[in-house]
This record gives structure tokens, C-alpha cells and sequence, in this order.
């Protein structure tokens, strides 16, 4: 007999976050409802929950979180119930391993209809909108009709599915630098995206890897996962290093996923002239920048990186075939029921990636 009610983070506001049980959802036409294997807390989902502007507004107002919602957009599971002609549309079947890309598209706007799903203009991201797009900090998920669902390889675990989406994150903004062998290529932040970025990065073979962070584990595992050269900004001149090692010029390509303000200057200043700059973090609060290295000083390429648009069977595939080690990053792995140890692990920087399993 299937449970009528679930486990789940329910979401209300900063620093409020409840375990709670609801009904389990029920598939509508089109719909796909899976039983989560695990799922991940991300650095935004951190950034949320400690009452960022950008999901609840400057004045705790017109932000982008909708609560009371289920957070969670890193997450995997088997397919246990399907709408009508869900598994016509979605191409799919019951006990499917499966994963959703966070964004739900809504297949009209000018974005959407010019192939650039991950840019909707209503933006419907899992995880942040209670309007059926509840995450996956649950035991149960529902997929909305409109969700983009790719089946997940055999020999991928609960732990490892639960990474594809920050690997796909991870692929587009490597591919958004236009890596070349011959570069010198920084990835600045060595957490679970950078170091996903930096393995990533590693595949285009690159004259030489540099990783960048603050916290000295992070720089050892980077070590192990590819870098040639590590540096922490905090202890030694970085930009000045990056200088010497080449020849005085500066990195050619420089991937942003720090999350801090200092890292947009710190990459403005590695890059050599015509280098190119890849954005990706969420940031709590504004970078200031000399705006004129970009322009007039040195004529950079400035690439803001998205999502993971057309990454997921990528991501797939470099776990499947190992190219991507994302195990050496699963740091810890809590029960639902022990959300708050779970939050205070992400947040502590001591670990890397925090999962949520649900219960037994």
C-alpha cells in the first residue's frame, strides 16, 4: 500500500525551516511523481536560508523565494507514479531512475521559444515556488508537466544522481569559457561546483589548472582532483602568482565560483588582456569592481553562466564513466528528520556536500 503522507523540509522563511509531514502529491496529466533517493544542499539553498536579498528582497520583500515551499533543486529518484500520458511525453516508466532539470520551462515565452529554456522569463525554479514546484527536501517529488526529465544511468547511485545537477551547472560554465590547450585556465572557489568545474576543466586539457580558495582541504582535494597549482589569496599574493607563472601576461580564462564579492576584482586582475571571464556564482551582497579592466585596459570576454542548459546527459555520462569523481566531495549524509544538523553541517565550511536521505 502506498504512504498517503511524507516526510519533508517545508520552508517559511529565514532561518525558519520546519520538518513537517504532507500528503504525498498526486501526477495530473502530464506529471511524474518519484521517491527521492537524496538530495543535496546547495550554496544558494544556504544563502536562502540565512535570508539573502535576492530570495527574500532587500527589505524581506519581492525576493525570489515564495514560501511556504519545499526547498531543494539537487536531487534524483525512482519514478513511482505517472500522469496520464506522462509516459508518452516524458518518454519514461514506473522504477525509472530519473532526475528533472531545475528549471520548468514554460514553453512560451521569446526565450523558450528560441531554444534558450534556461533563461524563461517566468523562471520557475524547484525548490523555491510553492505554485507546484515544490523540491526535493522530501521523500516524494512531483515533476510538472512541463519539467525536462532524462533517465539516469545504471551503476549511478542515490549519492552520486543527486550531484548531476551541479555537475551539469559545472559543465556549462567550463564550456562558456572556450578552454583551449594551451591556456591557463583558474577556477576560483574549490567547492562542490569549482571542484566539479576544475574535473570539468581538466577534460580540455589545459597547459596549466589552477584552483583558488581560502580553505586548505579544499586546496589538498583539488590537488588530487587535477589542479597543477593551488593558491590561497589569504596567505600568498594569487594575482601576482598567476602573473609570474605566466610569463607576466595573466590567466586566459578565469571561472568564477567563490560566491564572494573579492573573487569578481581578483579575476579581473589575473586575467592577461583579451582573457575571458566566466560568472557563475550567487552573490549576498555586490561586488565592486574597476570596470575599466574590462574595457579599456584590457578588452576581456565577460560570460555570466546559467544553470546547466543541455548539460544533463554530459553530466550523466562523466559520472557513468567515472571522467567525474564526485564521491571524494560527499562529505556527510543526514535523515530528513535531522534537517537542522544537516543545515548547520553545509553552513559550518568545514565539509563540502551535505545530503539528505530520506527515511529507511
Amino acid at each position: 500500500m502506498s504512504p498517503t503522507t511524507m516526510q519533508c523540509v517545508v520552508c517559511y522563511g529565514p532561518h525558519d525551516y520546519r520538518v513537517e509531514r504532507r500528503p504525498v502529491p498526486q501526477p495530473g496529466p502530464g506529471e511524474v511523481l518519484i521517491q527521492i533517493g537524496a538530495a543535496g544542499i546547495c550554496a544558494s539553498d544556504m544563502k536562502c536560508y540565512a535570508g539573502g536579498p535576492l530570495f527574500w528582497g532587500e527589505n524581506g520583500t519581492g525576493g525570489y523565494c515564495e514560501a511556504p515551499v519545499i526547498p531543494g533543486h539537487e536531487f534524483a529518484g525512482h519514478i513511482v507514479a505517472l500522469g496520464e500520458g506522462a509516459r508518452e511525453l516524458h518518454g519514461v516508466d514506473s522504477g525509472d531512475h530519473v532526475i528533472a532539470e531545475q528549471i520548468i520551462p514554460c514553453h512560451q515565452c521569446r526565450f523558450c521559444r528560441d531554444g534558450h529554456y534556461w533563461m524563461c522569463e517566468p523562471h520557475v525554479i524547484f525548490g523555491f515556488k510553492r505554485q507546484r514546484a515544490e523540491g526535493g527536501w522530501a521523500e516524494f517529488m512531483l515533476f510538472p508537466r512541463n519539467s525536462r526529465i532524462h533517465k539516469i544511468t545504471a551503476g549511478i547511485s542515490a549519492e552520486q544522481a543527486a550531484y548531476i545537477e551541479p555537475l551539469a551547472c559545472a559543465v556549462h560554465a567550463v564550456e562558456r569559457g572556450n578552454i583551449q590547450p594551451d591556456d591557463t585556465v583558474v577556477v576560483a572557489g574549490a567547492g562542490n561546483i569549482g571542484l566539479c568545474m576544475l574535473q570539468v576543466a581538466r577534460l580540455y586539457n589545459p597547459r596549466t589548472l589552477i584552483a583558488v580558495d581560502v580553505k586548505q582541504y579544499r586546496l589538498d582535494l583539488a590537488r588530487k582532483l587535477g589542479a597543477d597549482i593551488t593558491l590561497n589569496p589569504m596567505t600568498a599574493g594569487a594575482v601576482q602568482e598567476v602573473k609570474r607563472l605566466t610569463n607576466g601576461y595573466g590567466a586566459d580564462v578565469y571561472i568564477e565560483a567563490a560566491g564572494h564579492p573579492a573573487a569578481a576584482q581578483q579575476g579581473l586582475e589575473m586575467l592577461r588582456r583579451l582573457g575571458t571571464f566566466v560568472a557563475f556564482s550567487v552573490l549576498n551582497e555586490p561586488a565592486t569592481i574597476n570596470w575599466t579592466l574590462v574595457g579599456d585596459q584590457k578588452e576581456l570576454t565577460i560570460h555570466g553562466s546559467h544553470l546547466g542548459p543541455y548539460c544533463y546527459p554530459k553530466a550523466i555520462d562523466y559520472l557513468a564513466s567515472r571522467k567525474v569523481n564526485v564521491d571524494a566531495l560527499i562529505s556527510a549524509t543526514f535523515p530528513i528528520a535531522q534537517f537542522p544538523e544537516a543545515m548547520a553541517a553545509a553552513r559550518s565550511g568545514n565539509s563540502l556536500k551535505t545530503l539528505l536521505l530520506p527515511p529507511l
